[in-house]
């Protein structure tokens, strides 16, 4: 283990430019000798709580499973943390992580562009990774019509829209996220206020970086994907829609059939949106099922 530092639990290691925190997430029941821990990467806009909901689900099917959860450089706990910021970064990261925490060769869960880091750090670090489960993420896909690398901020005008703001609380807070990222999540879901808590400072505004937001999604849309180098076993779930009910797919069925090939199993999340495939009960079930079935 590097010469890592923690405090409450969490754990912080030392990084090109600053330290990042992570913390590891223990599903409830009884925990075994073999139990193995699954490196899981958050979204753009996300932060290691977004797993709160996965640890719940695997109490019921996969107890003693833990999650190494990140907050990426520029997000969380890790918000100081400077650019540069792409795919291969955050890769590089994600083995500092590892060989801070002592796991030699993982699982890793990744969610939207986490799902992107997840397949760099495969095509990187072979060696360190054992499985991929991609949730609506990390299958090279097609710029949204109109996107370019110059507009990238205008197609996350919901999550730029955030840093403009001060919220008086985390209930403000979910308001607003309900309302334009996340539209069929109940505001007042617990889980989801103690996942948006880990956003706020405490005068209200939100640990995000724009930086990181703008440079990580124009690395998802434009940079070179190494989809073809992975050798990991991967499985995949994919959203009906994008945002709310009814919104286009992030993969459409085309692509979701030219890629199930290369995967060992596709899931396809009925009746659910990007943020609904993690941020809730049923997609949070699925995926963990996902997980469950890699591990054992």
């Amino acid at each position: 283990m590097s010469a890592g530092s923690a405090i409450d639990g969490v754990r912080r290691v030392q990084v090109p430019g600053g330290t990042l925190a992570y913390e590891v997430l223990d599903a409830s029941g009884p925990a075994s000798a073999d139990a193995p821990t699954v490196l899981a990467v958050h979204g753009v806009s996300s932060q290691r709580r977004l797993w709160l909901w996965l640890a719940d689900a695997l109490a019921g099917t996969a107890p003693g499973v833990s999650l190494l959860a990140p907050d990426l450089r520029g997000r969380g706990d890790s918000v100081a943390v400077p650019g540069p910021f792409s795919m291969d970064v955050h890769a590089d990261d994600l083995v500092r992580v590892l060989d801070d925490a002592g796991l030699d060769r993982v699982h890793v869960v990744g969610m939207s562009m986490g799902g992107f880091v997840a397949v760099h750090l495969a095509a990187r670090y072979p060696e360190r990774v054992e499985s991929l489960v991609l949730v609506d993420g990390g299958i090279p896909m097609d710029p949204p019509p109109g996107l370019t690398r110059a507009n990238v901020a205008t197609a996350f005008a919901d999550r730029v829209g955030r840093l403009e703001r001060r919220f008086s609380g985390v209930e403000e807070y979910a308001a607003y996220f309900c309302s334009s990222t996340a539209p069929l999540l109940r505001p007042d879901d617990p889980v989801l206020l103690r996942y948006l808590a880990h956003d706020l400072t405490p005068e209200g505004t939100v640990r995000l970086s724009g930086q990181a937001l703008v440079e990580d999604a124009a690395d998802v849309f434009f940079a070179d994907h190494p989809w073809d180098a992975v050798r990991a076993p991967v499985r995949f779930l994919h959203a009906e829609w994008s945002v709310g009910a009814g919104s286009p797919p992030a993969y459409p069925l085309p692509v979701v059939e030219q890629r199930a090939a290369r995967c060992v199993r596709v899931v396809a999340a009925r009746q659910t949106d990007h943020a609904g495939t993690i941020m809730g009960p049923e997609g949070a079930r699925l995926v963990a099922d996902l997980v469950r079935e890699a591990v054992a």
